[in-house]
């Protein structure tokens, strides 16, 4: 488990105010980029910060489920890897950056229309911390623990050894910012962006998959771009 105490956690979003995006999301696998504006209107009136659009992010939005985020740096982060592993692991940042790293450049799609194109991220092959880790013989699934203290994601073994599955550190060719999740994010990139977690805090090899924060509202467990809403073209599974 992380490290993070329950008085440093954010105070889960509302009920209400994460049904209303949630029937957003919903609503934007239907209509795509005409909800951005609503969504806007819907956040200016959103005393959470649930989701905002970040200044001068190139379109990136800003969501998180509680109502603040602790910041962590090289001093105080730390990413374990724990579960169904032989040699269970924690890592700093400064070992997390010495490792191999793989440079991505994709579109992020999310779910509810908005896309960033051509947005590189770079960081550790998820792959490589698992084979460090020496995964067991009944593994079947990996689970994300974030630092907010609430926030979960979950993806199948096969799936989290996909060349394409960092640890991202960097974003746009810098380090990942608290806002983007940072110091260290999940990145799945051929799948919606709710799967690639902030706040990365945990790494728990299991015997299957475990719904994530949003798939326990509701979102698909395999979220392929393309794949979960019928309508972008660059699906890649």
């Amino acid at each position: 488990m992380d490290d993070v105490e329950d008085g440093n956690r954010g105070a889960p979003v509302g009920r209400r105010v994460v049904l209303g995006i949630l029937g957003l999301g919903a609503a934007g696998v239907l209509a795509g980029p005409r909800l951005q504006r609503a969504q806007e209107a819907v956040v200016s009136r959103d005393p959470s910060g649930l989701t905002a659009v970040l200044p001068g992010s190139g379109g990136f939005r800003y969501y998180s489920v509680t109502s603040s985020v602790p910041e962590q740096g090289p001093d105080t982060y730390s990413l374990s890897v724990d579960g169904l592993v032989e040699r269970p692991a924690r890592y700093r940042l400064a070992e997390l950056r010495a490792m191999p790293q793989r440079r991505i450049v994709r579109d992020v799609q999310c779910v509810t229309g908005w896309r960033v194109p051509h947005t590189p991220f770079e960081g550790v092959p998820l792959a490589h911390l698992l084979e460090a880790a020496g995964v067991r013989p009944e593994a079947r699934a990996v689970r994300f623990r974030c630092f907010d203290g609430v926030y979960t994601e979950s993806l199948t073994l096969e799936q989290a050894r996909r060349d394409d599955v960092l640890i991202a550190l960097r974003l746009r060719d810098e380090p990942i910012s608290h806002a983007h999740g940072g110091p260290a994010r999940l990145y799945v990139a051929p799948m919606y962006f709710y799967k690639s977690a902030k706040w990365l805090a945990g790494i728990t090899v299991t015997d299957a998959v475990r719904p994530g924060y949003w798939e326990e509202l509701g979102y698909d467990t395999d979220a392929w771009v393309g794949s979960s809403n019928g309508r972008d073209d660059d699906a890649t599974v």
